[in-house]
């Protein structure tokens, strides 16, 4: 099961309490203060680790809690320290206090980690208030209580390049062609109920991770159907391709589309709209596509490719176009 956002409560562990004691020896007249510390309690750490692709071992367990420390003992023996709790994360998971609503650590990276919540402090034993005016302290302190905090995970596909339009467009299916990602592929809406990924070779030296954006429709950027939770997953592509159909099956107009996907966007987040962006008509083998990029050209004045994933017509270019993009519009010598 993919999830892609859960809210958990963490809890750091309380430290131990200090001991109070004193020498109890025979043949040693004078006793004194031998109460140890208490242990430290052990926090809560969140890690990003390659290999993890969803937040679904979040999603069953709401309560997550580290070791509490021990007590310290007589002989000065401090309390042993709580071992800390490691939550594990995809990369790309951004960390929100779910009261204060608030980013806490966004880990982009393999290995990025950080203390979500605090373990407490050991307490002193007695013998820390010994002094020279003092030398039978019984005073000793409670550890303190461990951190408490409730937490919002959300993931973030990241990928370099990112393939949005409507339903429909071919946006698995071309992922299928050019990587090794096996996405379900069907002929109805919201065949992609979650972000794929697949790597793309450029070269033997080169290449590009590219996302396959689960469909928008009208209304995406206000919760309609499952947008915000796809919208999210653009914010980390690098390269935005637009894919459009020629022919829709609902009957729509292709440029009607393209423009309502770009409204989504610009509603949602208006800096996704500054995103390089390469305009591709689908389905070319279909009657009318070549009208079709004729027609988003004139509009958009620029170029508009045109490829099928079927067939594999186009792809290559495709594919040219993304390296060249990607190396700020210049080809590589």
């Amino acid at each position: 099961m993919f999830v892609d956002r859960v809210e958990i409560e963490v809890h750091a562990g309380d430290g131990g309490s200090g001991c109070m004691s004193f020498r109890r020896e025979k043949y040693v007249p004078e006793g004194g203060p031998d109460g140890g510390d208490g242990g430290s309690g052990g926090s809560v750490v969140v890690i990003a680790r390659e290999g993890v692709d969803s937040l679904s071992a979040l999603a069953h367990r709401k309560f997550w809690r580290a070791d509490k420390g021990n007590r310290g003992e007589g002989a000065n023996r401090h309390g042993r320290n709580g071992q800390d709790l490691t939550i594990l994360v995809p990369p790309g998971t951004v960390v929100i206090d779910a009261e204060n609503h608030f980013v806490l650590k966004d880990l982009t990276q393999p290995e990025q980690h950080f203390i979500a919540a605090r373990g407490g402090k050991g307490g002193w034993g007695n013998t820390r208030f010994k002094s020279s005016t003092h030398q039978a302290p019984r005073e000793f302190n409670e550890g303190e209580k461990g951190e408490r905090r409730r937490l919002i995970f959300e993931l973030k596909a990241i990928a370099d390049v990112g393939l949005i339009g409507k339903p429909n467009a071919g946006k698995s299916t071309l992922l299928s062609r050019v990587s090794k990602a096996r996405p379900a592929i069907a002929a109805y809406p919201f065949t992609t109920k979650q972000p794929n990924l697949g790597r793309v070779q450029i070269d033997a030296e080169r290449s590009f991770v590219m996302a396959d954006i689960p469909g928008l429709i009208e209304g995406a950027h206000t919760g309609v159907g499952l947008g915000l939770e796809f919208l999210r997953h653009v914010e980390r592509a690098g390269i935005l391709i637009h894919l459009i159909e020629p022919l829709p099956l609902d009957g729509t107009k292709p440029l009607e589309n393209y423009r309502a996907i770009r409204n989504e966007l610009r509603q949602y987040n208006e800096q996704l709209c500054q995103r390089p962006e390469i305009v591709v008509v689908t389905k070319c083998e279909l009657p009318g596509a070549a009208e079709v990029r004729q027609r988003l050209t004139e509009e958009l004045q620029r170029d508009v490719l045109l490829i099928s994933a079927v067939t594999g017509q186009g792809l290559n270019h495709l594919t040219g176009a993304i390296a060249r993009e990607m190396t700020g519009g210049k080809t590589r010598e």
